[in-house]
């Protein structure tokens, strides 16, 4: 009977303590892990997002960057990490799709080692040609390259970059080929493509909207299913009907697995607060982006989605890293 009590103490203690630490998250400093360098798109969207999480959470909320193995030691870091919900990852499509279906040996599954708390933002790719070539429109730009195979050049930010994949998915849809130029850097692209020693690039619409607003550069068509506000102009791939095409770079937040329910439930719903923001809504909107407010019964299945439908592309196009 002694026996008895004290097992029930133990469980009743157990219990309240797991309940204790479950409705002290958070207990200490937050970190967003960013597995890319300081200074870009994404690092800027995680400062936004820490800046947020931090006043909704009354507790500090810092970036902290991680690079390395193109946005892998950063994943695996986090996947690796305490599971309490106070270290966090900025997943993109590029960590949580493009990695698992490209690398081989992943050193984590983005399907079996987090979860996530809340989908921020996605943003279209543009097309765009050199200011000089003589074409303005999608049906041109098949026509020209058509008339040029092998002639000519198209810029990304380096093997395995979404400008890289997604372009060479665009051209074996229409049977095209184009010799990709890989550089270090979106920036040493676009300069080129500026200075006309480099043709096409397709790149996300934040990075390159200015370029085509200033005419430096040619937009021809767009990735998603809707034009973009920033460039009602251009419009979509699909909307031209020579192919389809349908893809957006978007943003997420995501923790450990076996990270407590009640942290995961917190999490999300501070996420979903944040994205009704007016102000950070604005500021993405300014960007060239919009805000995904998937319910959180729908967040594992996108990207389960997203998964299944880019691995089938890009086994047709016959893309590969190594």
């Amino acid at each position: 009977m002694i026996g008895l009590c004290k097992s029930i103490l133990f469980l009743y203690v157990s219990f309240s303590l797991s309940c204790v630490i479950a409705q002290e998250f958070p207990s200490k400093q937050l970190k967003i892990i960013v597995p890319s360098a300081s200074g870009g798109g994404t690092d800027i969207l995680a400062r936004s997002i820490a800046q947020k999480l931090g006043a909704a959470l009354k507790q500090s909320t810092i970036v902290e960057n991680k690079t390395g193995g193109g946005s892998i030691v950063g994943s695996e870091f986090v996947a690796r990490s305490l599971a309490d919900g106070h270290t966090i990852l900025m997943g993109s499509i590029a960590n949580m799709v493009m990695n698992k279906i490209l690398i081989q040996k992943l050193p984590y599954d983005p399907e079996k080692d987090f979860v996530s708390v809340g989908y921020i933002s996605a943003y279209p790719f543009v097309l765009m040609a050199r200011a000089d070539l003589p074409i303005s429109n999608f049906q041109e730009f098949v026509d020209y390259v058509k008339s040029r195979q092998d002639k000519l050049t198209f810029g990304s930010a380096g093997i395995g970059t979404l400008q890289h994949v997604w372009f060479s998915v665009l051209l074996n849809n229409l049977g095209l080929q184009v010799l990709h130029i890989p550089f270090k850097g979106a920036s040493p692209a676009h300069q080129e493509m500026i200075g006309g020693r480099i043709d096409f690039m397709f790149d996300n619409l934040s990075a390159a909207k200015q370029y085509v607003l200033d005419r430096r550069l040619k937009g021809l068509a767009i990735s998603s299913l809707e034009r973009a506000k920033m460039l009602p102009n251009i419009p979509t791939i699909n909307e031209t009907g020579i192919v389809k095409f349908n893809g957006e770079s978007w943003f997420g937040l995501f923790i450990p697995v076996n990270t407590p329910g009640s942290t995961v439930n917190k999490l999300r719903q501070v996420m979903t607060d944040i994205n009704k923001d007016a102000d950070f809504v604005s500021k993405i909107e300014r960007d060239g982006g919009h805000m995904l407010n998937f319910a959180a019964d729908v967040q594992n299945s996108f990207l389960r989605e997203e998964i299944l439908k880019w691995s089938d592309a890009i086994k047709k196009a016959q893309i590969s890293t190594e």
